[in-house]
């Protein structure tokens, strides 16, 4: 028996998840928590930087787990591909330049990073009408270098650590900055590369 258009669209509308969902209310959770942090990180003192640490890795937490229940459970909504990278984009880029205005990150580190971020995140919005364009084969090494890295920035060391290895953890997040950042500028390349290659298959095509 033959379906209708209708009768199609009514069936996929049956099979799609749910808007409220456990994966969606993690995403809601991590753009609460956003500007939670910022708060934090704008008062005075070392405990109060701790705890603001600890609201950053509570949502890049839920950044790991929203992405993973999405797809095991087949939780993937509309609403979820627009507000993930949206809430990404927010603790990652609000971080960096706190962490800049606080004097512990060069702002240009901060510049070349949300230039990447934003750029490219406009630049697949612009594709979208030609081809979706696959993520980036660094873009989770990238992710986990800038998390480690900020956290490392973030945490104020020295309130439980003695000075020595204070300072050592200190220059390994540096040193996970350093590379966060080659790798962000790479896979931005790798993108507009991949943007590259789709006009040309368009225009000879």
């Amino acid at each position: 028996m033959n379906t209708t258009p209708t009768e199609a669209g009514a069936a996929r509308g049956a099979d799609a998840p749910p808007l409220l969902n456990v994966a969606n209310a993690l995403t809601v959770l991590r753009l609460v928590l956003v500007p939670v942090f910022i708060w934090l990180m704008l008062q005075p003192g070392e405990p109060i930087r701790l705890a603001a640490t600890a609201v950053f890795v509570v949502a890049a937490l839920t950044d790991k787990l929203d992405g993973q229940l999405a797809r095991s459970r087949n939780l993937i909504t509309s609403f979820g591909k627009i507000a993930d990278p949206i809430a990404d984009k927010a603790l990652t880029l609000s971080a960096f330049v706190l962490l800049s205005a606080d004097g512990r990150l060069w702002w240009w580190v901060t510049v070349v990073v949300i230039v990447r971020e934003l750029g490219i995140t406009l630049l697949r919005f612009v594709m979208l009408r030609r081809a979706v364009m696959a993520a980036s084969r660094g873009g989770k090494l990238k992710t986990t270098l800038q998390m480690t890295g900020i956290i490392g920035l973030l945490t104020p060391w020295a309130l439980f650590l003695p000075e020595a290895p204070a300072n050592a953890l200190t220059a390994l997040a540096y040193v996970a900055i350093g590379a966060a950042v080659v790798v962000t500028v790479v896979t931005g390349v790798d993108y507009v590369l991949q943007a590259s290659r789709i006009a040309r298959g368009e225009a000879s095509a």
